[in-house]
């Protein structure tokens, strides 16, 4: 083997594990897209009058999660995308969930987050939203009237909507839930 092969085969094989690295982001971005749509079908097909709520809202962020709980601890974990709906600026997201308590189960769910305005959606996008302790989430209604019917609000202008199998949770209780930005994939 002449040394140029030589050399040749050695940058190609540096290449190609970026080739690789590069092939497997898009793929995964790919799946993160797929399952915010997927978290967005199901949230209309339960919730009709959501879809002109997430359309006119500032953004929305959606997330295809999972958790199990065995005793005294578990935890959960999700990935999602973050769109601001005036720019169409996409960012992907993780969710980290921990939970202390007595308990047993497996959990799978969609949640969308429904921005009213850009600082609430650049709030979440820069600084993640995080509960702490024993924080629940209640439904509120009465003066929103029905754009946000089926959603909670967790924040001034941030509604909530999550879905399980068995269509939208009423509630949603949160125990040291992180959301933060997914470096590898932006």
């Amino acid at each position: 083997m002449s040394r140029r092969e030589v050399i040749l085969m050695l940058a190609f094989s540096f290449a190609l594990p970026q080739i690789a690295l590069a092939a497997s982001k898009e793929e995964k971005q790919a799946e993160v897209k797929k399952a915010a749509r997927d978290a967005l079908s199901a949230l209309y097909a339960a919730q009709p009058s959501a879809r002109k709520a997430v359309q006119s809202a500032a953004g929305y962020a959606a997330f295809s999660n999972f958790g199990m709980k065995i005793l005294l601890a578990g935890s959960g974990k999700g990935e999602g995308l973050a769109v601001n709906n005036k720019s169409k600026a996409t960012t992907y997201m993780k969710m980290a969930e921990f939970q202390a308590g007595l308990g047993m189960g497996v959990k799978k769910f969609q949640q969308v987050w429904v921005f009213e305005n850009e600082s609430a959606l650049n709030q979440f996008i820069t600084s993640g939203w995080q509960f702490g302790g024993q924080a629940t989430a209640a439904a509120k209604s009465g003066d929103t009237g029905a754009a946000y019917e089926g959603a909670i609000a967790v924040g001034p202008g941030v509604w909530l909507y999550q879905i399980t199998e068995k269509g939208l949770a009423v509630e949603f209780t949160a125990k040291g839930t992180k959301y933060y930005k997914d470096d590898e994939l932006n």
